[in-house]
């Protein structure tokens, strides 16, 4: 297995929607087991493989006990509101306030192609939210407002340069 390099805000592939994920098999296992370990090698709770370079419909998680695969997902319903702290390992992990759905339904496929639903609250329902943003070419700064979307940016570049 390899750990694979996290794409960073702005690269292009974070903008735009992902493809589906057609082909379920051995090369998806690998790609999936590269991006768990890349997620936790990086300290993440989720990765999307926009955030690996990839334009696929696909993400990883692993969240309060929550651990999936998620392909070509879709929010079936979302209900409630929460607000709390959001990173992103594509935002060098800055963190900003966002407003979220508290309860999340989530339609996708597993790594072999069958179709699942999960529900989640809470942090997990956050991540599901997150990642399937980022198969649709959403950052979560998108969701912020202008103002505080500058200050993330700005904190982003700071930390870029102190590398």
């Amino acid at each position: 297995m390899a750990v694979l390099k996290i794409t960073e805000f702005p690269e292009r592939v974070l903008k735009q929607a992902g493809e589906p994920v057609e082909e379920f098999g051995a090369e998806l296992e690998r790609l999936v087991s590269e991006m768990f370990e890349t997620m936790y090698a990086e300290e993440g709770v989720g990765l999307a493989a926009a955030q690996v370079g990839l334009p696929l419909r696909l993400f990883v998680m692993d969240c309060e006990g929550l651990r999936l695969v998620a392909a070509n997902p879709e929010i079936v319903s979302a209900e409630g509101a929460q607000e709390g702290e959001e990173g992103c390992l594509s935002v060098g992990k800055v963190h900003a306030p966002l407003r979220r759905a508290e309860r999340v339904r989530l339609r996708a496929q597993d790594v072999r192609g069958e179709v699942f639903e999960q529900e989640a609250e809470g942090l997990a329902a956050r991540c599901f939210l997150h990642e399937t943003d980022h198969c649709d070419g959403v950052l979560f700064i998108d969701r912020l407002t202008p103002l505080r979307r500058e200050m993330v940016k700005r904190r982003f570049q700071k930390l870029r340069k102190w590398r």
